[in-house]
């Protein structure tokens, strides 16, 4: 959780040193117990995983404890689903709770609390609408907010009501609990906030045994207060809720722990409200909670991305008190870091141009040596077949070559990767669109590793797959899910939804990748030399290979290309 400074020594974020501060003081009695607090109305996001590592890695660097809390207060949005994808997510990202717990765990020791408030003139039942509480308050300007005229109802009065509230003899909406602290304070917050509201839905875990549920902001400190939490650490949202979180606490006269806020993670071309993530699955915008264009971290995980690459994004990135845009590519240079070192080669051809070797013998079949990670001695090599006739990319021809441009090309040579040097001969075009099908090409045998010409130098090398012995894979070319780096920057009348990148997945079919991942499992991750990283899909079967592209190589002749397409 620290990061190094240019002298080398590592400094302390903010958390830390409030946490370096209460240890000295004994503040805690030098305990450090945080918990990592989602609701289960959604996946989580990559946003969550930089909390995740904050309160995990908070109390493992303390030797301390971290509680996953499920704050289930809302039966009308959370589902089972999310509850099971959300402790998943955080054993995927690395780390194991201490404690298992949810809000509703608590629901009868709630309740008596704030009967406990009633009985000490600190709420009221209040009967008006949620539309008329929210005019009453004032909205934004204190001057406007008056009283609730159920504000002076009797301690018996309110008491009968509540009961009766939880017994269900009222419609839902009909009436709230209100903390009785201010009419017209300058945080709004503390405009007597309501802490229940009638509500009849069935829950995942209570079922319908209640019908009155707690807000959260009346669950949420005292359920931190019930663990003993010490250091409840929060999204800078609930910094203006902080009064009321230690309100609550000390009316009731119960254990306090801290709460410190930080700033939330915001990515460029992507959206981190649940909201509206929800809007894009339910829209049919995207294929569902793990597409892999989805900001979740079941959709980055299906993508490829590794949990040691998010760790690292989440260090990298460190914590703040203030808000800003992350550029995605930083972590997009987490992944590639990560699988450079950890993923093995393989070469795979995304659009196959044929090449025929006419000087290589019909139906003989050879091997070539080649290397699974330059960047790990220890993962060795392994054999890849090499045939008369080999696909190359597309993109390695051109009939008219560019400046600049060192790969195939009529008359020139380039090495085939692990192999030997070729020469173009002969192009050959379909005779109805003059498109260009297939090169008659002739090979150098001298120049294979070993032979007496293996040093000899070209500009180009590239790489190949044997027709005869390549197997056929669809690969799924992902890019950003939005074509603007901030989604909400719209013109009137529009939303963040007419930002939808068209091009953010481009399906291939017909590619052609090496034997040796016929059987590859899903998950698996490689590198496909010169294109990027990818990962075997789920949508995978038997004789059907699904890649996903995690994410690209820097190719810089491609910005080249642009730039000079940009100049023409």
């Amino acid at each position: 959780m620290s990061t190094n400074t240019d002298a080398g020594t590592p400094s302390r974020n903010f958390i830390q040193q409030i946490i370096d501060e209460d240890n000295r003081t004994g503040k805690f009695q030098g305990r450090v117990h945080t918990r990592f607090p989602p609701e289960p109305n959604g996946y989580l996001h990559i946003g969550h995983a930089k909390s995740i590592c904050l309160n995990f890695g908070l109390a493992q660097e303390y030797g301390g404890k971290c509680n996953l809390r499920f704050d289930d207060t809302n039966p009308t949005k959370e589902e089972q689903e999310y509850v099971d994808s959300i402790m998943d997510d955080v054993r995927w990202v690395g780390w194991q709770w201490d404690g298992l717990f949810y809000a509703s765990d608590y629901f009868d020791q709630l309740y008596e609390w704030a009967e406990q408030l009633v009985k000490t003139s600190k709420a009221y039942v209040d009967d008006l609408s949620a539309d008329e509480v929210t005019a009453h308050r004032g909205a934004l300007d204190p001057k406007t907010a008056k009283p609730s005229p159920y504000r002076d109802r009797s301690i018996d009065e309110n008491l009968d009501l509540f009961r009766r509230m939880k017994a269900g003899e009222f419609p839902d909406g009909s009436r709230t609990l209100r903390a009785k602290i201010s009419v017209d304070h300058p945080n709004v917050n503390l405009r007597d906030p309501v802490l229940y509201r009638i509500l009849r839905a069935t829950h995942h875990r209570t079922g319908d045994k209640w019908c009155i549920y707690p807000t959260y902001d009346w669950a949420h400190g005292q359920s931190d207060s019930i663990e003993r939490i010490t250091h409840s650490i929060c999204t800078l949202e609930f910094e203006n809720h902080r009064p009321l979180y230690d309100w609550c606490i000390q009316a009731l006269g119960i254990y306090a722990p801290q709460q410190i806020e930080f700033a939330r993670l915001s990515l460029t071309y992507t959206v981190m409200s649940k909201r509206k993530l929800l809007e894009l699955v339910r829209g049919g915008h995207v294929r569902g909670w793990d597409d892999p264009r989805m900001p979740t971290i079941a959709g980055i995980r299906r993508r490829g991305y590794t949990p040691e690459s998010i760790r690292a994004f989440a260090a990298k990135i460190g914590v703040s008190k203030y808000e800003g845009t992350i550029d995605i590519a930083v972590l997009e240079n987490c992944v590639r870091d990560d699988l450079n070192k950890r993923a093995p080669r393989a070469m795979g051809v995304l659009r196959p141009l044929k090449v025929v070797l006419t000087n290589y013998a019909a139906g003989q079949t050879q091997e070539v040596e080649a290397i699974n990670n330059p960047e790990d001695a220890s993962a060795g090599t392994r054999k890849v077949p090499l045939s008369r006739v080999v696909y190359i990319e597309q993109d390695d021809f051109r009939e008219a070559p560019p400046k600049d441009y060192h790969r195939l090309a009529p008359g020139r040579e380039v090495r085939l990767r692990y192999a030997f040097i070729i020469k173009c001969e002969k192009v050959v075009k379909d005779e109805k669109t003059g498109e260009v099908i297939e090169l008659h090409c002739t090979f150098d045998p001298d120049t294979r590793s070993g032979g007496p010409a293996a040093n000899r130098k070209v500009k180009g090398t590239i790489h190949w797959v044997s027709a005869e012995h390549a197997v056929s894979a669809e690969v799924r070319l992902y890019d950003h899910l939005f074509a603007k780096p901030d989604p909400g920057d719209v013109a009137e009348g529009e939303n963040y939804l007419s930002n939808l990148n068209p091009n953010s997945l481009v399906v291939l079919t017909g590619c052609r990748v090496e034997p040796n991942l016929a059987s590859a499992a899903v998950g698996s991750r490689f590198q496909f030399e010169r294109q990027g990283y990818f990962c075997v899909d789920k949508d995978s079967a038997p004789g059907k290979l699904v890649f996903n592209r995690t994410v690209s190589l820097r190719d810089t002749w491609a910005k080249i290309e642009k730039s000079q397409q940009k100049k023409t």
